[in-house]
């Protein structure tokens, strides 16, 4: 804007203060004036007009000439000496001391800015700095502890995204060489398979070579035979009658016919005959079945579960993983993977000779909100100090009296009539029953207060029913 010729200033001249426009308006004859400038005139005219060509003005408040303040303004700052350090800052209007600061339009203001702000209310610059200056500074620190909020938010997504890789790749190293134990069990089935038709070809072939020794023997003697009786029955009528009487009876054959039976072939039916459904029910005896499985994300850095989610281990040592909120800090405690909201579901614990667990199941939200498990949502009984117990909370449990040592533990949750059972299954004895009216998903839950000994949920019998 400096270098543009002098006159240019002319055109941003208001034609009543003849100075650079201050909040310019337009009016509907296309000229321009300061707000100010034409709302004095105005006071002294009977109706609304245009100073300059004297035409009625048809609104009462113009609209502001956007494009022709925001030039003023930029020709206002590109003209206007900018301060250097330490140096008194101006008034860019009227090049006077800024001593007031406008409660309304929020700008710093001098004594000749002030007769323009009429009726705006204003404080000393230097009181409204403090006040301004204290009220940005705390929510300054609002908007830095945001920011380390995020920066730390930041920091746990990149640590998570680390441990889902080790997970994912921990994971697929179980998958694998769970795969490479059916891979090697059904090379060793098709093998065992094969062989066997190998060792009944075996038998059937020599069963055949056998039968083709004695036939060539047989065949042999009959050639034998016949070439002798056709020799008498070449000779004179004389030495055939003199013979005749040995000859016949060198045609009698004694030996059997030979047979040819279908059970001297391969039987393909049996080696072929529902071969997928032979392999698979073979393979039951390798396959186990849990009805609950553990979930890891849920359990405690203590607690250490085994490759197959069915067995927890308590370690005295706390095992280094990624935070989240879904693990138990509180107790060395689990989760099973899956949750119920239907149905009847049974499944058995093996505590062995664990001097401290419990076991149960629990409610979504009293898991989620861990901080209400003292007053509801978790039923399970417990062994701790050698007593037995059952309760709904994590608060001291109720005494049960138990005549014998439970070894194994039977969970039987029935959610639809809204009881949860536990049983001896070693000789069926009933322990204890809750009564509730479940309203919200109900998962198996776990806890091993034990380093001594492991508790392992017992994988159930697989059988194959016809229908």
């Amino acid at each position: 804007m400096a270098s543009c010729p002098a006159v240019f200033e002319d055109y941003l001249q208001c034609p009543v203060c003849r100075d650079v426009f201050r909040d310019p308006v337009l009016l509907m004859c296309s000229h321009s004036f300061c707000r100010l400038c034409l709302e004095q005139f105005w006071q002294h005219t009977e109706s609304p007009t245009c100073p300059l060509c004297r035409k009625n003005s048809s609104v009462n408040h113009p609209p502001c000439n956007l494009a022709l303040k925001n030039l003023c303004e930029a020709f206002i700052q590109e003209s206007t000496p900018k301060a250097s350090a330490g140096a008194e800052i101006l008034c860019a209007l009227h090049n006077k001391k800024l001593t007031h600061y406008c409660l309304e339009d929020k700008q710093p203001v001098c004594v000749e800015c002030s007769e323009i702000h009429n009726k705006h209310c204003f404080k000393l610059l230097d009181e409204v700095a403090v006040d301004l200056k204290l009220d940005l500074k705390r929510k300054l620190v609002k908007l830095k502890e945001r920011l380390k909020l995020f920066q730390n938010a930041k920091q746990t997504c990149v640590q998570t995204e680390q441990y889902i890789k080790c997970q994912a790749h921990y994971t697929e190293a179980l998958i694998r060489k769970e795969f490479e134990k059916i891979h090697q069990f059904l090379w060793d089935e098709e093998a065992a398979r094969v062989s066997a038709l190998r060792e009944e070809e075996k038998q059937r072939v020599h069963a055949a070579v056998v039968k083709i020794t004695q036939m060539n023997r047989d065949i042999l003697v009959l050639c034998e035979k016949a070439a002798g009786i056709e020799e008498e029955i070449d000779a004179n009528n004389i030495s055939f009658l003199q013979n005749y009487k040995e000859t016949v009876k060198r045609t009698a054959w004694e030996m059997k016919d030979p047979e040819i039976s279908s059970a001297s072939l391969i039987d393909v039916a049996k080696h072929l005959g529902n071969l997928e459904f032979g392999v698979w029910e073979k393979m039951l005896s390798i396959i186990k079945y849990t009805p609950v499985i553990l979930d890891p994300n849920t359990a405690h850095p203590c607690l250490h579960l085994t490759d197959n989610l069915t067995t927890m281990e308590l370690r005295n040592s706390i095992t280094e993983l990624q935070e989240n909120t879904l693990r138990f800090g509180d107790y060395s405690s689990v989760l099973g993977s899956q949750g119920f909201d239907s149905g009847k579901h049974c499944w058995d614990i093996d505590v062995g000779s664990s001097s401290a667990w419990a076991v149960g199941v629990i409610s979504e939200s009293a898991y989620k909100n861990k901080e209400i498990l003292a007053k509801q949502g978790l039923w399970h009984i417990g062994y701790y100090k050698g007593k037995y117990g059952q309760g709904t909370s994590d608060e001291m449990l109720t005494p049960i009296n138990l005549k014998e040592k439970l070894q194994r533990i039977r969970v039987l949750l029935n959610w639809d009539e809204g009881c949860v059972s536990f049983f001896n299954p070693i000789n069926d004895t009933h322990v204890h029953t809750f009564v509730h009216k479940f309203t919200e998903r109900i998962y198996p839950y776990f806890c091993n207060a034990c380093p001594e000994e492991a508790l392992r949920i017992v994988p159930l019998g697989l059988a194959i029913t016809e229908e």
